[in-house]
């Protein structure tokens, strides 16, 4: 795999891992805030965007609203499910509420969706309440390559 970026949850900070030290120490170069912390981070429509387009590991996004009773459901869940899969898969958060436009960009029907995306572009999606075992099962199955 080539180089690694990494976009700052905290700042939008764009960053570049080096290669052979630990991802899960590494700190942002812009507000020394650490890049993985071993859980979601709710972000706005900028920095959601920059991790779409920057990163180049494999970003999960959950779009959930503060009214839906599912999504607080599932938020404990993510939030066990970053802990298994950072720093290998970035796990943030878009409250489609607050971000009605990217929501809507993005094809939103029902809540909580979570979207892969790898490289800019969407892998998978997957809409409906989860446990942390099938996050993490769900997630590591779409981004295994495909059997020869």
């Amino acid at each position: 795999m080539g180089e690694k970026i990494v976009v700052c949850s905290a700042c939008g900070g764009i960053n570049r891992l080096a290669p052979g030290r630990p991802p899960a120490a590494a700190k942002c170069g812009k507000c020394g805030r650490r890049l993985f912390n071993a859980r979601p981070t709710d972000v706005d429509g900028p920095t959601f965007n920059l991790h779409r387009r920057r990163s180049t590991l494999p970003v999960l996004v959950d779009v959930w609203a503060p009214w839906c009773g599912p999504c607080r459901m599932m938020a404990p869940a993510y939030e066990v499910a970053a802990r298994e899969l950072e720093p290998d898969v970035v796990l943030i958060k878009l409250n489609s509420e607050d971000e009605q436009e990217i929501a809507a960009e993005l094809g939103i029907r029902s809540i909580p969706t979570m979207i892969l995306f790898q490289n800019g572009r969407e892998m998978a999606r997957q809409s409906g309440a989860m446990s942390s075992g099938q996050i993490v099962r769900w997630t590591r199955a779409r981004l295994r390559p495909p059997a020869a």
